[in-house]
This record gives C-alpha cells, structure tokens and sequence, in this order.
C-alpha cells in the first residue's frame, strides 16, 4: 500500500458516491483532502438526486475521524473563476497540491431524438469544460514538484453506449484531453491519466428513472442493449472498486503511467 503522507489530494464531486470513496481512500493512505462540490441543485434535465452540503459535511466528517486534514471547498466546475479561487485559496491553507481527481459529472439518459440542446450543453459543460477547468486549477500548484492528475471518464468514453449521446461524447473528450494534457504536462513531472468505469452502484446508474428511461428505450429499440453487457457476472462494480484504481494511478508504484486509460469495466470495452 503506496504511502500518500504529506500528500495533498484534491477531489471534484467529494460529497458523494465516487467522489467521497476517492476522498476516504487517498486520506486513508494519509493524504489531505480539498473536498470540492456544488452541494447545490443539478440541471434540471438530471433525474437522480442531486448532491446537498449536508452530503458534503458527511464526507468531511468521515475523513476527519480518519485523522486527515480536509478543507472542504462549495464550488461549481463549470465555473473556472470559482474553482481557480476555492482551490488556490484551500491549496494556501494545506500547503501543496499533489494530486488531483476530475470526478464531478453527470449522466443524462435520453434517446437521440429526445435530448434536448440544454441536456446537451450541461452534460459537456460539466464533464468535459469542468475536467479542464480542474486541471487549469490543479495543474499550476504541481508544476514545481511535479503530482498526478485522474480524469474520471468512463467505459462510454472508449465504447459507445447507448442512449446517452451526450455523456457519450463528452466521455470520448475526457478520453482525448487526458491523453493530450499528458503529453504538455510531462514537461513538469505531472502524469496525466483517465480511469474508465463500467455501471457504478451510486445514484447515477440505479436511480429507478434511469433505470424506466433506459428500459423504455430498450423496448423501442432493442438492438444496442447488448452494448450494456459486462463480460465478468457482475453488472455493477462498487465505488470502492474505482477507488482502489485511483490510489494505484497517484501513487509511486504507478510512477511511469500517463496517458493510459485504465479501465475498471469488467470487460464492457471487450466487445
């Protein structure tokens, strides 16, 4: 197990799911935490829940009992202003930024026909503008000492899926920019990587009206089902289960991957 002590890790979409697993990982691993979220309303075209401060006090608190230090930071990645401030002002406050995590997304199911332009707009604002938008934060604070930055993309961002358009073409983007801030950033040390998650159990894949959504579609158009298809038994993997990639991609044992994209798919990108 690498030792992250003395680290600090900052994470986007803390407050919850992925995001809070990457956070209680990295710190169990003795880093710091910038715990970062909107903590605020999702777009209207997004059906599960959205994330809430008291989500982010929980995250908080977990790694607090953990013994971490952990400066928790309520901002939109959309927002480049804001996320250059939050994470200027918590890095001033740690120390140092080593590591970073593009976590915060989201998913909008929709057939082709049916997403609407502001779906459209809102799934690449905020997985493909706000991943830049957290490396232009991150990446200015590493460039002496060098650091590690994941681009959480998906095993949509290496073979389509269907039904979701949108997030498919802003995970493919991810997949690029990862590759592409990997070679520019090397210059300084940094490694620049993306992990590629199946269906993860949180709220994005099993909130019931994705699930009515993504079978409603199934049953107009059957044919690309298959593509959902996990190769291993299992059609979900846990938080835990990206967490555990995440901590090998930032830690020393990884110290010569970037620009890989590394999967956790359970064999979905297979076929």
């Amino acid at each position: 197990m690498s030792d992250l002590t003395g680290k600090v890790a900052l994470i986007t979409g803390a407050a919850r799911g992925q995001g809070r697993a990457h956070a209680v990982k990295l710190a169990s691993r003795g880093a710091s935490i910038i715990a970062l979220d909107l903590c605020g309303p999702l777009p209207e075209s997004v059906k599960y829940r959205s994330a809430t401060k008291q989500d982010l006090d929980v995250t908080v608190e977990l790694l607090e009992t953990a013994g971490a230090k952990v400066v928790p930071v309520v901002a939109d990645v959309r927002d480049h202003a804001a996320l250059l401030s939050g994470v200027g002002d918590a890095v001033d406050t740690l120390g140092r930024l080593d590591i970073a995590v593009a976590n915060a997304g989201i998913a909008v199911v929709s057939e082709w026909d049916q997403i609407t332009p502001r779906a459209f707009q809102d799934t690449i604002d905020i997985n493909l503008v706000g991943s830049w938008n957290t490396v232009m934060a991150a990446a200015p604070h590493m460039q002496a000492d060098g650091g590690s930055i994941i681009l959480v993309s998906s095993a949509a961002g290496l073979r389509v899926q269907p039904f979701m358009v949108d997030y498919v073409a802003s995970k493919y983007a991810v997949t690029g920019m990862t590759k592409a801030f990997a070679a520019e950033l090397a210059h300084y040390n940094i490694r620049v990587n993306s992990v590629h998650p199946t269906g993860v159990n949180t709220d994005m894949a099993t909130d019931p009206s994705v699930q009515e959504t993504i079978a409603a579609a199934i049953a107009r158009n059957p044919r690309p089902a298959s593509l959902f298809n996990n190769m291993l038994d299992v059609n979900l993997v846990e938080v835990d289960d990206i967490a555990n990639t995440v901590a090998y991609l930032v830690s020393d044992e990884a110290g010569f991957i970037t620009g890989h994209a590394m999967t956790v798919d359970a064999g979905i990108t297979l076929h």
